[in-house]
């Protein structure tokens, strides 16, 4: 069988008949090396993209993760939309956005003028945060050297009532003591931190009489937190959980 296509017919012999099985054979490979780059080509709009069209979106894709990394957005208050940067450190993470609209829409009433303490400060998001919003000033414990420095920088370009002390939780927790009306605690996870911190926050008097805590873990920990802590709020954190605890006087 001859495969003849209208477009290339000219190029077929006239006169087919006599020839032998293996010169039709050729003249079939003939046309169809004629024809070999006959496809459809579908609207532009349903193509897929070649490969180097999607290595250059992954490209700007990448380029603009980049460009977010290792800054943090403060999202409400005076300094909302303002961005600082942020060192980029294992396990160092700022507490989302998301999270962070949700923790201050239920403090939104307990800011002004609050004492906040931002224990295992790290970036100090909730602290700088609550300072855009209204409280009078926030004490950020740090114990890594250049993180504290990073963020006593921050401070200092927001124009802020904030101070950083350089010193590991525990420690800071054994010093002298003074109340706080908000307590941020987002201590490293799975080291068992947190319930050695709030059992410190009760015994030893930094908490106000009606103090909020936040206290933000892992899924599986199940918090041991002081008898007097009644929890208000909770919300999914990332692969943690946030826990908003309000402090009753013990009695």
């Amino acid at each position: 069988m001859i495969y003849v296509y209208a477009d290339d017919a000219r190029h077929a012999p006239r006169d087919t008949a006599g020839m032998t099985p293996g010169v039709l054979k050729c003249l079939n490979r003939h046309i169809l090396s004629l024809c070999s780059g006959w496809r459809y080509n579908p609207p532009i709009m349903n193509r897929r993209r070649s490969s180097s069209a999607k290595h250059s979106a992954r490209g700007t894709r990448r380029s603009a993760s980049s460009r977010a990394r290792g800054r943090l957005r403060l999202i409400g208050g005076d300094y909302r939309r303002r961005q600082l940067p942020v060192l980029e450190r294992p396990g160092l993470r700022p507490t989302p956005d998301r999270i962070r609209e949700t923790l201050f829409n239920w403090l939104a009433f307990g800011l002004a003028g609050a004492r906040v303490l931002d224990l295992y400060a790290g970036t100090g998001a909730l602290g700088l945060e609550a300072l855009s919003r209204g409280a009078a000033q926030a004490l950020f414990v740090e114990t890594d050297s250049d993180i504290a420095a990073s963020l006593s920088t921050n401070i200092a370009t927001l124009d802020a009532n904030g101070h950083v002390q350089r010193q590991t939780a525990m420690a800071f927790l054994a010093g002298p003591v003074t109340p706080f009306d908000i307590v941020f605690l987002d201590p490293p996870f799975r080291q068992g931190h947190a319930a050695d911190a709030c059992q410190a926050l009760e015994e030893r008097g930094w908490l106000s009489e009606e103090a909020l805590i936040y206290l933000e873990i892992e899924h599986e920990c199940e918090p041991r937190v002081p008898a007097n802590w009644h929890l208000h709020r909770d919300v999914q954190a990332g692969d943690g959980i946030g826990r908003l605890y309000r402090r009753r006087h013990a009695t």
